[in-house]
């Protein structure tokens, strides 16, 4: 198939680098679309219903009372956790059992924001830490198989914790930072592929693996998708849908209240997430997932178009030469290998999720299933 001309939206500043992306005669994307017919009209009710966000809390209540916590939250030490913290502690009176993984790429930021906040909160703070030669050698797997899903080491133990947790403290209801308000642009599943798809990282560590995973946190989309939600009744609760989330505001409203470090960019509070999407991405695949996030600030309207464009003119947006340099040098001294390494990996012929066995089409037949039934909005595509 010829490679589309490049084209970037009139309204957003998504561009030809999302390889599904179409445009209309106006050349407004996808994309937008997406947001203005499907998205915008619920959210915003949403926003100010205030009546459906006391029902989750109320829920939430109820199913915690007479135990010692009333919900789970996963904090990262980035923004929308730190900022969901926040509120589900000081403004709406709830006792989340506090979770921290760390797979060995916090930033100095993540972990001062961290331990600052549930200090200060007076909330219990459990830290799982990934057995670093497994996280490893699931990293140097991903790497080995060409394909662009790098992360998928720290997200999905990230996620398999989350549930382990649940199951363990017998808690129901899950506190999810995911939200509109930064998030209503979808990536491209070319670049990121399902976390939690048992059968292809099997298969890279089959391929690709040198020991055993003895420790490491494994859990199946099926297992949290279906099994703990509608067996076990677990819920997962997006509370930043149902306020008015700004990010510069609840930026100012952390700093104020614990001294929060800012790390300037989504995704950038852990030192791999922040080299993969700030250096690696763009450089092998001309690929840059800052455009989603600065289209759903366009869309949300908390950035001009203008604004973001700007953003974009620098050849690596919030990531300065030192710190891409002092980066490289962490990522190669952790994983024990030499920059020619790191560089060869850089250049291995590019494999995507097809190139591995994989559950893609049963994936999305449950996912589309559950969207007609209005259970879930469809995810990256």
């Amino acid at each position: 198939m010829d490679k589309k001309p490049y084209q970037v939206c009139t309204q957003c500043v998504m561009d030809t680098s999302d390889p599904g992306i179409t445009f209309d005669s106006e050349g407004v994307c996808d994309h937008c679309h997406d947001f203005h017919d499907n998205v915008e009209a619920k959210w915003v009710a949403d926003q100010q219903d205030g009546i459906k966000l006391q029902a989750a809390l109320d829920e939430i209540k109820a199913a915690g009372k007479g135990h010692e916590y009333d919900c789970l939250l996963g904090m990262s030490g980035g923004l929308d956790s730190s900022f969901m913290l926040h509120q589900a502690v000081k403004v709406y009176g709830l006792r989340p059992l506090v979770f921290h993984v760390d797979g060995g790429w916090n930033t100095p930021e993540s972990s001062y924001n961290v331990k600052a906040m549930t200090d200060k909160l007076g909330v219990e703070l459990k830290v799982t830490k990934i057995d670093w030669e497994e996280m490893r050698n699931f990293q140097l797997a991903l790497f080995k198989s060409g394909t662009p899903y790098l992360d998928i080491a720290q997200d999905h133990c990230f996620f398999a914790t989350l549930y382990n947790y649940a199951q363990q403290h017998k808690i129901k209801h899950i506190l999810n930072g995911g939200n509109i308000s930064t998030e209503c642009v979808r990536h491209s599943r070319q670049y990121y592929y399902w976390g939690t798809d048992m059968w292809f990282i099997n298969d890279v560590l089959k391929k690709f693996g040198e020991i055993p995973m003895k420790t490491y946190p494994f859990s199946s989309v099926f297992r949290h998708k279906i099994w703990l939600r509608y067996v076990k009744g677990v819920k997962v609760v997006r509370l930043l849908n149902y306020m008015q989330y700004s990010r510069s505001l609840a930026m100012k409203t952390l700093e104020k209240e614990y001294g929060w470090k800012d790390y300037h960019r989504k995704h950038f509070e852990s030192i791999f997430t922040r080299y993969l999407e700030g250096y690696m991405m763009p450089v092998r695949y001309g690929y840059t997932p800052l455009r989603e996030q600065l289209s759903a600030l366009i869309l949300t309207k908390q950035m001009t178009r203008d604004e973001a464009m700007t953003i974009l003119a620098e050849p690596y947006p919030f990531y300065p030469e030192s710190l891409r340099r002092q980066d490289r040098e962490t990522i190669c001294e952790k994983l024990r290998i030499s920059e020619k390494e790191l560089d060869d990996f850089m250049n291995l012929p590019k494999k995507w999720w097809w190139d591995y066995r994989n559950q893609s089409g049963l994936i999305n037949f449950g996912a589309k299933v559950m969207e007609l039934l209005g259970l879930a909005r469809g995810g990256a595509r």
